[in-house]
């Protein structure tokens, strides 16, 4: 091996390190692609937060635009962004459908009942049974299901109105004119 390639080795290593940081530090780190966006929302059955005796399936996101958003009581960003919700529950046309993770059931209900109830359902994850069908890295997790049943987007972190206006409210509008 040259003299010359033996220095210029380590250079090229090392600039092709730096152009990965650089371009790995521009990515938005919500931006997670989900390899189930455009595919049939995974095959679920879970009881229902406030009455377990309900049931909450795959079936309850066919025939309407849903909103799914991961929580739990125990997460700061899902308090942070429970108003947001809240105001977001008044808007016709689409439901949003809850699905607690990861949490005790006494608690989601405790801060439900202090902070309001946005959510049409509520499925209770505990063992992130269905969270991992879902690939749910943490909460908030908010995934955008049309009424065919197929999943649109996925919104890692917290629904604010930036996020409302620019990302989930044209994409919801255009579900709605597809009807």
């Amino acid at each position: 091996m040259s003299k010359s390639v033996r220095y210029l080795t380590p250079l090229i290593v090392f600039g092709a390190l730096v152009a990965l940081l650089v371009w790995g530090l521009g990515q938005d780190p919500r931006e997670v692609p989900s390899p189930l966006i455009g595919k049939p929302v995974p095959e679920f059955s879970l009881p229902a937060l406030e009455d377990p005796n309900r049931t909450v399936t795959e079936a309850d996101l066919k025939g309407k635009i849903s909103l799914v958003n991961v929580w739990a009581s125990w997460c700061n960003s899902c308090r942070a962004e429970h108003q947001a919700l809240m105001s977001l529950s008044e808007v016709p046309d689409f439901q949003i459908v809850g699905l607690n993770w990861k949490d005790e059931a006494a608690d989601a209900m405790r801060v439900l009942r202090l902070t309001g109830n946005p959510y049409d359902l509520n499925g209770y994850d505990p063992d992130n049974t269905v969270g991992i069908h879902w690939g749910v890295y943490g909460a908030p997790e908010t995934f955008v299901v049309d009424q065919d049943g197929i999943i649109r987007y996925k919104h890692i972190g917290p629904i604010d109105r930036e996020v409302w206006e620019k990302k989930l409210q044209p994409l919801v509008a255009e579900l709605r004119a597809r009807g």
